[in-house]
């Protein structure tokens, strides 16, 4: 049997049974299909394979788009300033407390950027299974400004990874400061059409849509953005997330319109990638001397860290609410495997970093989303 039939046939076995052993184990699906996706690469029943990478990497992108989605910007720019000033100081402590952390751990530098990351990619499947709570919608509104910093840093990284400190990093700095001059003029000039031509929304959307225009249109903004990232050389998870939140700000007229792309999503492409990032690390690589101590206290440093800076929002949500938000920001998944293959390709990691990594990303999400499952019921 050939690789491409073997890798279909195993998806769309792990696809189907992911639910049924989530339901049986009461563990989400989410660290299901990684741990089916590790398991599956150490029996050799998948092998690595350029379209199977393609298309997870499409499925990465599409949980970038999904978590735009839940960012209307119009509700964001009506939050209060104390709210975006507690946002942005409980980012900054993340970073100070990190590289406090690291020094004293003597870990490599990779990690200060690392551990403060921020995705709220996953709150999108949180706020799918638990619904519209407080803790979720500041877990989203504070994520975002984490997640804009997370990806600034990112873009920086990855630069500085390819291009050293020369001209070339430089330049995409000055690209990315553009990107973000560019988004703040259109959002300006779309804003002012939509107000004098608000019939624009319903054209483009129409409330009765026989043909599924819609996501059509959804989908068309969503690779035009991405394309136009890929041409400016810039992070495409930005592009991603960006065309989430143009469509949430501006077609909010249509409320059906992120269920019908989520069901899309986690019924097929998402759960394609979680897969794939189970692949990405070999059960065999647990022998390895010191990796699980290490995967064990980075996990340890993200939740702790992020527990320590949610206490500024005891008196919003809650001691309970703060610390649900803090589990929820604990999983930056696709951020630390996105920062963990440029390392690597770059040659600024060994492979046991990398596998660290990995397996530190899938411990937080396994202890984050079980913890959050628990911590949830108690009143």
């Amino acid at each position: 049997m050939s690789n491409e039939v073997s890798i279909i046939l195993t998806l769309s076995a792990i696809i189907f049974i992911s639910p049924l052993l989530s339901r049986l184990t009461r563990i989400p699906t989410i660290p299901i299909e990684i741990i089916l996706g590790s398991i599956v690469i150490s029996i050799n029943l998948i092998q690595s394979n350029h379209i199977f990478t393609l298309v997870a990497e499409l499925g990465f992108l599409y949980l970038m788009f999904l978590a735009g989605l839940e960012v209307d910007l119009k509700k964001l720019f009506k939050v209060s300033p104390t709210l975006l000033k507690k946002g942005l100081l409980y980012t900054l402590a993340l970073y100070f407390i990190s590289t406090v952390f690291c020094f004293y751990f003597d870990l490599a530098k990779i990690f200060i950027v690392t551990i403060p990351l921020i995705s709220i990619g996953l709150l999108a499947a949180l706020k799918k299974e638990y619904g519209d709570q407080a803790w979720i919608n500041l877990a989203i509104t504070i994520g975002l400004i984490g997640e804009i910093i997370s990806i600034i840093v990112l873009t920086i990284v990855s630069a500085r990874l390819e291009f050293g400190l020369g001209s070339k990093f430089y330049a995409t700095l000055g690209e990315l400061t553009l990107v973000f001059f560019a988004i703040a003029i259109f959002y300006k000039l779309f804003h002012n059409l939509i107000w004098w031509f608000p019939e624009i929304k319903t054209y483009l959307m129409p409330k009765y849509d026989t043909q599924e225009q819609d996501i059509r249109v959804s989908m068309s903004i969503f690779f035009l953005i991405i394309a136009i990232m890929l041409y400016l050389h810039l992070e495409v998870a930005l592009g991603a997330f960006i065309a989430g939140v143009f469509i949430a700000t501006f077609f909010e007229h249509n409320k059906e319109l992120p269920h019908k792309l989520a069901h899309f999503g986690f019924g097929w492409l998402v759960p394609i990638f979680f897969i794939w990032v189970g692949t990405s690390f070999e059960l065999k690589a647990l022998l390895l001397p010191n990796l699980i101590n290490y995967a064990l206290l980075i996990t340890f440093a993200m939740i702790s860290l992020r527990g320590l800076s949610s206490m500024l929002f005891i008196r919003d949500i809650g001691v309970k609410g703060s610390l649900l938000l803090a589990l929820s920001h604990s999983m930056p998944l696709t951020l630390i495997i996105a920062v963990a293959t440029l390392a690597l390709q770059s040659n600024s990691i060994t492979h046991f970093y990398y596998y660290v990594f990995i397996l530190s990303a899938i411990l937080e999400v396994i202890f984050a989303m079980l913890s959050i499952r628990v911590i949830n019921k108690i009143k």
